[in-house]
C-alpha cells in the first residue's frame, strides 16, 4: 500500500503543469502515488501527463474523464486511491520536496487523522507574496477536544492537509457547486481526534495574473450554503457542544469570508441581493454585531488584526453604510 495518495485535478494549465508534476515525482517520501486526473482540457495538459506517465510509470497513474468540474474530479480520484492518506494539489501550485515525507511522519508519530502545513503565495516568477501561517498559537500535537478553537480558526483549504483515507469512508466534495473545501473539510475535522502539524511552509500558492480578473457572481451564496451543510453534521458530532467555537465558525467563514467576496461583486442589484442574504443568514443564526467585532481567532481580535482598508469595508458594512461603501469599493 502507498502511504500517501496524491490527487491533482488538471483542466487546461499547461503553462504550470510541468512544474507542479516535477515537484510531485520528485518528494522524498517515495511510497506515493500520484493520481492525474485529466478532466476535459483542451490544451496540451494532456501530452504533458502523458510524458510524465511514461517517464515515472511507478508513480504517475493518469485517467481523462469528461469535464466535470474540480470537485467531480477530486471525487474521480478518490474512487480509485489506494494511499493510507490522501493529499490535494492543485496543478498551478508547486510543493517542497519533503512535503508529504513530514506530513506522513507526523501522522505516524502522533496517531493523527489529519496533518497540516503553512502556505505561501507566490506570483508567477517564483516570489513569495504572502506567508499564510494556518496554527500559529498550537502545539505539534493537537488533541482537538482539548482545544477546539481550531475548528473555528483554520483555513480550511484542502491542498495544505493530508487526510486519513478513512475520513472520506461516506464522504466527497460537493458537486457543482463553489467552496467545496468549505463544505467538506470542515466535515472531516469533525470526524478527528488527533490532528498535527507543522509549521514549514511546504505549499506553494500560485496566484496567476489571469485570476485577478476573475468574476464574482451569485455563486458566491454557496458560501452560506456550504457553511448551513456543516452544520447539520456539527449537530450530530461529538463535538456538538461545543457552541461557542460553532459560532466562530459560522462568523468567521459565513460572515467575514462571505462579506470578503462580496467586496468584489461589481453588479450593483446582485451585490444587495446576496448582501441580503447575508442579513438572513445572521438573523437565522441569531449572530450579534457585538460578537462579529468581538471575534477572536487564534486568540487575537480578528477584526483589529486586519489591514486599514478591510477594516473600513467591514465597518461600514455593519455600521448599514452600504451606498456609501459601494462607491468607495
Amino acid at each position: 500500500m502507498n502511504k500517501v495518495s496524491i490527487i491533482v485535478p488538471v483542466f487546461n494549465v499547461e503553462k504550470y503543469l510541468r512544474k507542479c508534476l516535477n515537484s510531485l515525482v520528485n518528494q522524498t517520501l517515495l511510497e506515493i502515488e500520484i493520481l492525474v486526473i485529466n478532466d476535459g482540457s483542451t490544451d496540451g495538459s494532456a501530452k504533458i501527463i502523458e510524458e510524465f506517465q511514461e517517464k515515472f510509470p511507478l508513480k504517475i497513474k493518469a485517467f481523462s474523464k469528461e469535464n466535470g468540474g474540480l470537485s467531480d474530479a477530486r471525487n474521480f480520484g478518490l474512487d480509485r486511491a489506494d494511499g493510507e492518506f490522501i493529499g490535494f494539489v492543485d496543478s498551478d501550485d508547486e510543493v517542497y520536496e519533503n512535503m508529504f515525507e513530514e506530513m506522513y511522519s507526523l501522522a505516524q508519530r502522533h496517531s493523527a487523522e489529519m496533518v497540516i502545513c503553512n502556505l505561501q503565495k507566490v506570483d508567477e516568477n517564483g516570489n513569495v507574496t504572502q506567508k499564510l501561517t494556518q496554527i500559529p498559537n498550537m502545539p505539534e500535537k493537537i488533541n482537538l477536544e482539548e482545544n477546539f478553537s481550531l475548528f473555528s480558526d483554520i483555513s480550511y483549504f484542502a491542498c495544505n492537509k493530508i487526510f486519513k483515507k478513512e475520513l472520506f469512508q461516506n464522504k466527497r466534495f460537493k458537486k457543482e457547486a463553489h467552496f467545496e473545501d468549505i463544505q467538506l473539510i470542515p466535515q472531516l475535522v469533525l470526524e478527528c481526534k488527533i490532528i498535527a502539524q507543522t509549521q514549514a511552509y511546504h505549499y506553494q500558492y500560485l496566484e496567476r495574473s489571469d485570476s485577478i480578473t476573475k468574476t464574482h457572481t451569485d455563486k458566491g451564496l454557496d458560501i452560506l450554503k456550504a457553511v448551513e451543510d456543516v452544520e447539520v453534521v456539527f449537530r450530530n458530532s461529538v463535538y456538538s457542544n461545543k457552541m461557542k467555537e460553532w459560532k466562530n465558525f459560522q462568523i468567521l467563514e459565513g460572515v467575514y469570508s462571505f462579506l470578503a467576496y462580496l467586496a468584489f461583486v461589481k453588479d450593483d442589484q446582485l451585490y444587495f441581493k446576496m448582501s441580503e442574504e447575508l442579513k438572513k443568514f445572521v438573523k437565522k443564526n441569531n449572530i450579534t454585531a457585538s460578537e462579529i467585532f468581538s471575534y477572536q481567532r487564534f486568540g487575537k481580535n480578528y477584526l483589529l488584526s486586519l489591514p486599514i482598508r478591510k477594516k473600513i469595508y467591514y465597518l461600514l458594512y455593519f455600521s448599514r453604510q452600504e451606498k456609501l461603501l459601494r462607491k468607495l469599493v
